[in-house]
């Protein structure tokens, strides 16, 4: 049994803004979302940059107590859930609840609830860290409180592959309703990471960026890149099974088409030079699709910034594209948002299925000195409009040497 999957409602809370307007309003203008962290003093710290959310009110999706008994990654991801309903205008009541699911995954998980609670163990003993500690700090529960939420009683799950888990969970649900496991599903991810333990262990990991200046510290492809800037949010999808959502005249952005999903097996932090494991996930999307890489008009790279990830995810795409891969424009629009970790390939399917909507390419800001490593095209600080564009990937790859990529289609009624 196979069926065609569309995606019908899209939320996001971003560095860019916390609605889907903003955020793509910002990516389709080379807006950078990165600036100084405010969150805590950075003082001893030795990197000062990050992408905190930008114009979020948890109140307008949720009351204070639910804000109060959750980590934010979790009130993160109901409030874009909340959004991607809406937009969708998928109402349970009448439906199966059975047959509806949620896959929302984090790839940390509560870290700041961690951090908190650690620290109040340590200061005021045992008996006060909080009864909602074990809750707050799992990373299944963003899923587990959008399902309560909504009633949805479907397959209800939390994958955890690092960076590419909100790939994997978007995955996961296209194939659950491609085979007829479920009709409809609330997919992607969240993450809120970015607090002292979060950069302090990634700095020490020399990760991330260290330069101070906004606008240079992420350059992802370019030659002087030196290491990703943290950023926090989540982005929902709600996917449906193609005849379902005509069914109830919903407005469709787009369609999945193909899935990749592969490891390295390589090294715990660094990606495989060759490239060969993120080709195979690329070229498994493809196959899975239906196309060739002649029919892919623009590549959301997972362009992190690192030294290691950009060569890497180059020959990647050479070894899946052959000589289309100077033909195909790629472009990471972590240079605007920073990175998300498990909530980036959320945010990154919604810049896919809104380019092939509107025909027009986001760029990679921050690009000024060529990496002779990095050879393709970057579209380099101005996006581009672009005609015919049909079928678009979107590349996610974690630590583990997991990799996952997306293939979008453009709706076409």
């Amino acid at each position: 049994m196979s069926r065609r999957c569309v995606i019908t409602g899209m939320g996001a809370v971003t560095p860019l803004g916390s609605t889907v307007a903003s955020f793509w309003e910002g990516i389709k203008n080379g807006v950078c979302g990165i600036g100084k962290i405010t969150k805590f003093d950075t003082t001893d710290y030795k990197v000062k940059i990050g992408a905190e959310v930008k114009d979020f009110d948890a109140e307008k999706y949720m009351g204070k107590k639910d804000i109060k008994r959750n980590d934010l990654y979790s009130v993160y991801a109901m409030a874009a859930a909340a959004q991607a309903m809406e937009d969708s205008g998928l109402k349970l009541e009448g439906e199966d609840a059975l047959r509806t699911g949620v896959i929302v995954g984090s790839g940390i998980g509560g870290l700041m609830t961690m951090q908190e609670q650690v620290i109040r163990l340590n200061e005021k003993g045992p008996s006060r860290v909080s009864p909602l500690f074990i809750p707050m700090t799992i990373g299944n529960m963003a899923a587990g409180n959008i399902a309560i939420q909504y009633g949805a009683k479907g397959a209800c799950e939390n994958i955890v592959t690092a960076c590419s888990t909100s790939t994997h969970s978007i995955g996961a649900a296209f194939r659950d309703i491609k085979h007829g496991y479920l009709d409809a599903c609330i997919a992607g991810g969240a993450e809120a990471s970015l607090c002292e333990i979060g950069i302090a262990g990634f700095t020490n990991l020399t990760a991330l960026s260290t330069n101070e200046d906004p606008l240079k510290a992420c350059r992802p492809f370019d030659k002087e890149r030196d290491g990703f800037v943290m950023g926090d949010g989540a982005g929902i999808l709600i996917l449906e099974e193609l005849e379902h959502a005509l069914a109830r005249n919903a407005r469709i952005y787009g369609e999945i088409t193909g899935f990749g999903s592969t490891c390295d097996a390589y090294h715990m932090t660094a990606p495989s030079p060759d490239g060969s494991g993120a080709a195979r996930a690329m070229k498994l999307a493809m196959e899975e699709a239906g196309i060739t890489p002649a029919d892919v008009a623009y590549i959301n790279a997972h362009g992190t910034s690192t030294h290691a990830n950009e060569a890497s995810e180059t020959a990647a795409i050479k070894l899946a594209f052959g000589d289309e891969a100077y033909k195909t424009p790629v472009s990471s629009t972590k240079s605007m948002t920073g990175h998300l970790l498990g909530a980036a390939g959320a945010i990154e399917a919604i810049v896919c299925l809104k380019a092939l909507e509107e025909g027009f390419l986001p760029p990679t800001i921050n690009y000024h000195t060529p990496d002779e490593e990095c050879d393709l095209d970057y579209i380099p600080n101005v996006g581009r409009k672009v005609e015919g564009a049909v079928y678009a990937l979107s590349n996610t790859f974690g630590f583990g040497g997991h990799n996952g990529v997306l293939c979008f289609k453009k709706w076409d009624n």
